[in-house]
C-alpha cells in the first residue's frame, strides 16, 4: 500500500437498497444507492434505523506524535513520556465522543508508541499482557499486579472513567523458553497487539497482528488469534489489525466461523490508488460480508497514511484528507447487524435478470468451465476491434483495452478470468478509461493470489498512464460489469472523485459471474472494480 495524493476531507452518507442477486456467502445482497455529502460538525450521523437496535460508535483518525529516531534505543522512562503524549489526546477524544454518547471508540494501529522500531528499540514501548482468557484484570484498580503495565493502566482508567468500551492497539511483550521450537532468539515474544476493555476498564480481550507488514520489530504470533469480544449495546464483535484484512486467516475466518457481524478495526494503512485506497477496501470488505466495520487510520498525509470510517452494507460515514494535519473523530448512529440480516434466496435468479435486462448487452460469454480455452472471443471482428495492451497496475501486470465508444460491450480476459463490460459514456473525449484484468499471484509488499475486473480512470490521455494513481476525475459511466470468477471471495470497489464512496444499484451473483452494475454516478469516476481473492492459491 503506497501514497495516494487527496487534497479536502469530507464525510460522506451514502445511502442503498438491498435486492438480493443470487445465493452465495460473498455480498450476496444488491445494494441501490444515491449519495449525499454531510459536513460533519460535532453532531451524531445517524443511519435510519427504524424500530431495529442501534448503537453509537466513534473512532478517531490519529495525528501520531512519532519518535524523532525510532531506531536509537531509548529507556522506558523516556518511551512513557512520548507515549503518554499521545495519550493524552486519546483521552480529549474519548471525552468528545462520550458527550455525542459514544458507547464503543477505536483508535488507530501504532497510534501510541508510532512505527519503524528496530525488534531492539521497541523494547521500551512494550508493556505486558497477561491473556485476558485466563485472568479477569482491571488495570485501573489494579495497578500493581504486573510490572510494565502503564500504558494498560491509563488505557483502562479512560474506559472506566468515560464508561465506555475502548480498542486500542499497543506493543506487547512476552517470556518464552527455549523448549519452546516458535521463541526468538532473545528469549520474548514481541507481539503487534490490540487490547479492548469494558466500560468499567477490565481488559476483555486482546488480539496479536498474524499479518505483519514490514513490521520487523514484532512476531507472528504462534497460532492464530481469533478474537471476538461481547458488548451489551451490539452483541459481538470481532477485530483485527490493517494487513489482515487482506486474508483469509483470521478476518475471513473470524467473520465465517465466529458469525461476526461488528468488527473493530485498528490500522496503519498507506494509500495505493486506484484499487487499495483504505476508505475504498474497508468500504468493500463491509459490503462483501454484511457487517458493520468501524475502521481507525492513524493520519500522516506525507506517508499517504489517512482513511477512517464507521460502515454499514449501506451506508459509510468517512475522513480522508491529504493537506490537513490534524486528527478527526467521526461519531455515527448505525444498527446493529445480526445474522438474521444475512439472506440466501433460492429464486433471485429471475429477479436479477429482471433487474439487469435493462443494461444487459450481448457479447461473447467465456464459461468458467471452459478453461482451456482461455476465454476465446466468440466473435471473431469483436475480437479484432478490441486494442489490446498491457500496463502496470498496483505493480501488477494488468490485460487493459480502451473504451473508446459512446457505448458498448467490451471484454478482457487473462488465464481464467474474462471480465465483460457494457457501458454507455457521457464524455467521451476529454478522459481515458480502460477495462482491465488480472489474474496472477501479487509479489509486492505482500504475496497473494489476485482475481480483479477494474473500470479505472487513467492518469492522462496517454495508454502508459493507465494504472496511475488519480484522485480527481469528470467521467459519468453507466456500466454492468462482471467476470467468471473462480473464488467466491469478490470485494466491490466504488470510488468516486475526491476519493469518495458510492455504492452500486445492483450487486451478486448469477450463475459463474459476479455483476456489478451503477447508473447515475455521484461525481466522476475513479474505479469501479471487482476485487478477487484467491486464498487457497496464496
Amino acid at each position: 500500500m503506497r501514497t495516494g495524493y487527496r487534497r479536502d476531507y469530507q464525510m460522506s452518507s451514502l445511502n442503498a437498497s438491498a435486492d438480493v442477486l443470487a445465493q452465495r456467502f460473498m455480498a450476496d445482497m444488491t445494494l441501490g444507492c444515491s449519495s449525499i455529502l454531510v459536513l460533519f460538525c460535532c453532531q451524531v450521523l445517524t443511519v435510519d434505523i427504524g424500530k431495529e437496535r442501534h448503537f453509537i460508535a466513534a473512532v478517531y483518525e490519529h495525528h501520531v506524535i512519532l519518535s524523532p529516531d525510532p531506531t536509537i534505543i531509548t529507556n522506558r522512562q523516556s518511551a512513557l513520556q512520548l507515549m503518554n503524549r499521545n495519550l493524552d489526546i486519546y483521552e480529549e477524544q474519548i471525552i468528545a465522543a462520550v458527550k455525542q454518547k459514544a458507547e464503543i471508540i477505536v483508535f488507530p494501529e501504532d497510534g501510541i508508541q508510532g512505527f519503524n522500531f528496530t525488534r531492539t528499540s521497541i523494547y521500551p514501548y512494550l508493556d505486558f499482557i497477561p491473556n485476558p482468557d485466563s485472568v479477569k484484570w482491571n488495570p485501573c484498580r489494579e495497578s500493581n499486579l504486573y510490572n510494565d503495565t502503564e500504558i494498560l493502566h491509563r488505557l483502562s482508567c479512560m474506559a472506566m472513567k468515560n464508561k465506555v468500551f475502548l480498542v486500542a492497539n499497543i506493543g506487547t511483550k512476552q517470556a518464552c523458553k527455549s523448549s519452546d521450537p516458535h521463541c526468538p532468539p532473545d528469549g520474548r515474544y514481541q507481539f503487534n497487539t490490540n487490547v479492548v476493555f469494558n466500560d468499567n476498564g477490565t481488559l476483555i480481550a486482546r488480539y496479536r497482528k498474524q499479518n505483519l507488514y514490514f513490521e520487523y520489530a514484532f512476531d507472528i504470533p504462534p497460532e492464530v488469534d481469533y478474537t471476538v469480544f461481547d458488548t451489551p449495546f451490539a452483541g459481538k464483535f470481532g477485530i483485527f489489525t490493517c494487513f489482515d484484512i487482506l486474508f483469509y486467516e483470521p478476518a475471513v475466518n473470524l467473520v465465517k466461523q465466529y458469525s461476526v457481524k461488528q468488527v473493530a478495526y485498528p490500522t496503519a494503512w498507506m494509500n495505493q490508488l486506484p484499487l487499495l485506497s483504505a476508505v475504498e477496501f474497508q468500504q468493500a470488505f463491509a459490503a462483501a460480508f454484511n457487517i458493520n466495520l468501524l475502521a481507525a487510520n492513524i493520519h500522516h498525509p506525507s506517508l499517504g497514511m489517512t482513511g477512517s470510517g464507521i460502515y454499514t452494507p449501506s451506508k459509510s460515514f468517512i475522513y480522508y484528507n491529504m493537506e490537513s494535519i490534524s486528527g478527526k473523530l467521526i461519531v455515527a448512529k448505525i444498527p446493529v447487524r445480526t445474522s438474521e440480516h444475512e439472506t440466501f434466496g433460492e429464486n433471485h435468479d429471475n429477479d436479477a435478470q429482471n433487474s439487469l435486462s435493462s443494461f444487459y448487452m450481448e457479447s461473447p460469454i467465456c464459461h468458467q468451465e471452459d478453461q482451456d480455452v482461455y476465454c476465446r472471443a466468440a466473435e471473431k471482428a469483436t475480437q479484432e476491434a478490441l486494442l489490446i495492451f498491457y500496463g502496470e497496475m498496483m505493480y501488477d501486470n494488468f490485460t487493459l483495452t480502451p473504451i473508446t465508444e459512446a457505448e458498448g460491450n467490451i471484454h478482457v480476459c487473462s488465464n481464467t478470468l474474462c471480465c465483460y463490460l457494457s457501458y454507455q459514456r457521457f464524455d467521451l473525449f476529454n478522459q481515458l478509461y480502460v477495462l482491465g484484468v488480472f489474474d496472477g499471484l501479487h509479489t509486492v509488499h505482500g504475496t497473494y493470489y489476485v482475481q480483479a475486473c477494474v473500470l479505472v480512470k487513467c492518469g492522462g490521455l496517454n495508454y502508459s498512464t493507465c494504472g496511475q494513481e488519480v484522485t480527481e476525475a469528470t467521467g459519468q459511466i453507466d456500466f454492468q460489469l462482471r467476470g467468471n470468477f473462480s473464488t467466491a471471495f469478490v470485494f466491490p470497489l466504488l470510488l468516486r472523485s475526491g476519493v469518495t464512496l458510492d455504492f452500486a444499484d445492483h450487486l451478486g451473483w448469477r450463475k459463474n459471474y459476479y455483476i456489478m452494475q451503477k447508473k447515475r454516478g455521484s461525481s466522476g469516476l475513479i474505479t469501479a472494480g471487482l476485487y478477487g481473492r484467491w486464498y487457497e492459491k496464496d
